[in-house]
């Protein structure tokens, strides 16, 4: 089967890609922009808070290996999703939690994953993450890329990236790399 591409908000992007870019069946993972009216976004003019962009990563996947459900259940679990327009200390809508859908089909799971998840009450406050069709994708500036890998000693790395990857890591061990 051919390769899907999904695209996840869900607070910075350097947390959401270096987990995603460790995954077995994901082809890629970068990070990027998405959701917002201003042509080829920075980072300096989605961080103002006024583009309407979320920070975002865009995953080349392989649903022979993994499956587009599989990485929605990753990708829960990398970050809350009951934060509105914030995850942590990053706040602004550019961390909002969002799942940007591709195909109808991607939209329909999405939203069943959401609704067994209130049903369930996985999360003690409402899930506010939205599901919007896929726009345009900009990538983001180089330097965003493989983030994590190129500055392990960062404080910001060590103290929320590193513990994100090593809570995906556990659980969901048989999927990484």
């Amino acid at each position: 089967m051919a390769h899907a591409v999904a695209t996840l908000a869900g607070g910075c992007f350097w947390c959401i890609e270096t987990v995603f870019n460790r995954l077995r069946g994901v082809e890629s993972a970068i990070s990027g922009y998405m959701g917002g009216q201003t042509l080829n976004p920075t980072y300096k003019d989605i961080c103002s808070g006024d583009t309407g962009h979320a920070e975002v990563v865009q995953v080349t996947f392989d649903p022979d290996v993994i499956s587009y459900r599989d990485l929605l259940d990753v990708f829960l679990t990398l970050h809350d999703p009951t934060q509105l327009n914030r995850q942590g200390n990053d706040v602004g809508t550019q961390y909002r939690s969002a799942i940007f859908w591709h195909t109808p089909e991607q939209k329909a799971e999405a939203e069943a994953v959401i609704a067994e998840l209130t049903a369930s009450k996985q999360f003690s406050a409402p899930i506010v993450t939205e599901v919007s069709e896929a726009a345009i994708f900009y990538p983001a500036e180089d330097y965003h890329q493989r983030y994590y890998e190129q500055n392990l000693h960062q404080p910001y790395c060590q103290f929320v990236v590193a513990p994100k990857v090593a809570k995906a890591q556990a659980k969901f061990a048989g999927r990484f790399k």
